[in-house]
């Protein structure tokens, strides 16, 4: 396979990664209500990420946007904790390694953006995912943190920064 490149987001990239989120939901049967799948945002990350304190990362192979991850302050959380979000990766790039690269990527700019908390959300369908969580020192929680609004995710996760 040839190796890919982790940058961050572009304007131009914000139709291939709403694809790639939602060709991922869709492969796992997470393509629900509740989940980024229907969220509005998905569609123009560009914007979203424009937000303070927000950094979203793809993954492209070859030109083409092959996955991503961000961090984002989202509403309710802790006092300097942020959430991972929108980790996905398209199966040809899947057990090379990347996701938990991205991760790493997602853990400095958090650093660096002064947070010293991450917390995640995720759902059953997503299996791979939470063994990569694990893997990265994520720490399972009771119950959810802030109000992303994706009522969808009934997994919630949390990692010391």
């Amino acid at each position: 396979m040839t190796p890919g490149t982790i940058r961050l987001l572009k304007q131009e990239d914000n139709s291939q990664i709403a694809a790639v989120i939602r060709a991922v939901l869709t492969e796992f049967k997470a393509n629900k209500p509740g989940t980024v799948y229907f969220d509005p945002t998905t569609d123009d990350l560009f914007s979203l990420f424009s937000t303070p304190h927000a950094e979203y990362f793809v993954f492209e192979v070859n030109g083409l946007v092959a996955g991503g991850a961000g961090v984002f302050p989202t509403y309710g959380l802790p006092d300097r904790c942020c959430e991972l979000v929108k980790l996905y990766l398209l199966p040809e790039v899947r057990g090379h390694g990347y996701g938990k690269l991205l991760i790493e990527v997602c853990f400095e700019s958090a650093r660096r953006l002064g947070y010293k908390q991450m917390y995640l959300e995720t759902m059953p369908e997503l299996k791979m995912a939470m063994s990569l969580y694990e893997h990265c020192g994520f720490e399972y929680l009771d119950g959810p943190l802030g109000n992303s609004g994706h009522f969808g995710c009934d997994l919630w996760m949390l990692k010391l920064l």
